[in-house]
């Protein structure tokens, strides 16, 4: 059996055309949807993904604005603009691209953005509410995996589901989204201690820990949904130098029903989900 691919780029595009239907209709009522973005620094990843924003936010008709600090900029600076944009209304959503240099406090930072334009969704009061079951804005990766899984129509109530990683920005949101849709949901970790012995009963495994090609075909249940949320760049061998997931895909391939690649997968998905998210915000802004 060799797997599906789900591919993030063509839901992406799809999904894209119509989120550029109703940007052109906001604008139509004199709300067109702005997206604020905040880059601290001069790391070469970052610069990249702040490029592809602006550039999504282009196609599909979002007003979109950059502010560039220096790595060394002080945390007064950064927050002043925070709080210059949360009272500018041509902006429905302020993004602050991590990481931030050593010394900001970067909960501080996320905090300070207005809940309402907080459309990554990092802030306390939405996490909050997601954990509660009615999110405000849900955390834009998790948003695109969960889009994905329903584009293929894969069920999740009753499911066993594996997500290894549990960071902020993905593997706790992720497991509270996958509650809400009614699977069994188990989360696992740097300590955890057999980590195959729980990859292997999943019925739909998401991997997001940025450690290239941790998941072997031999960890993956035959028949499972596979959903490669990492990214790496590799750095030895003759591979060095290309993109690669936290999946082995050529083995996990042999044995998934459905995977996502890397690069072209759930990456895409990302980008369209914080289009979405302040879209959103922009409709909310609009009925005010």
């Amino acid at each position: 059996m060799t797997a599906k691919i789900l591919d993030g780029n063509v839901l992406s595009a799809k999904l894209r055309e119509s989120l550029r239907h109703r940007a052109a209709e906001l604008a139509a009522q004199a709300c067109r949807p702005g997206l604020a973005v905040i880059l601290v620094g001069e790391n070469p990843a970052s610069q990249v993904y702040v490029r592809n924003k602006i550039r999504a936010c282009e196609a599909v008709g979002v007003h979109s604005e950059k502010y560039e600090f220096s790595a060394d900029a002080s945390p007064k600076e950064v927050l002043a603009r925070i709080a210059a944009l949360n009272a500018d209304p041509k902006i429905h959503g302020i993004l602050v691209q991590l990481p931030l240099p050593a010394h900001f406090d970067e909960s501080e930072v996320l905090e300070a953005i207005d809940a309402e334009k907080d459309v990554d969704g990092f802030h306390a009061e939405n996490v909050g509410l997601l954990a509660q079951g009615s999110p405000r804005f849900i955390s834009c990766t998790p948003y695109g995996v969960m889009e994905m899984l329903a584009a293929e129509n894969v069920s999740l109530r009753g499911k066993e589901v594996v997500v290894v990683g549990r960071s902020n920005i993905v593997g706790k949101p992720m497991a509270l989204l996958l509650i809400g849709a009614s699977a069994t949901v188990t989360v696992c970790h740097s300590q955890t201690r057999d980590l195959a012995f729980h990859t292997r009963r999943a019925d739909v495994l998401i991997a997001a820990v940025g450690k290239p090609k941790m998941i072997t075909g031999g960890m993956i249940k035959p028949g499972a949904v596979v959903i490669d949320v990492g990214i790496n760049r590799l750095t030895a061998g003759p591979d060095a130098g290309k993109l690669c997931g936290d999946v082995d895909f050529e083995s996990a391939k042999e044995v998934a029903s459905l995977i996502t690649p890397v690069p072209g997968g759930v990456g895409p998905m990302t980008i369209t989900m914080l289009l979405a998210n302040t879209i959103e915000s922009a409709q909310r802004a609009a009925e005010k």
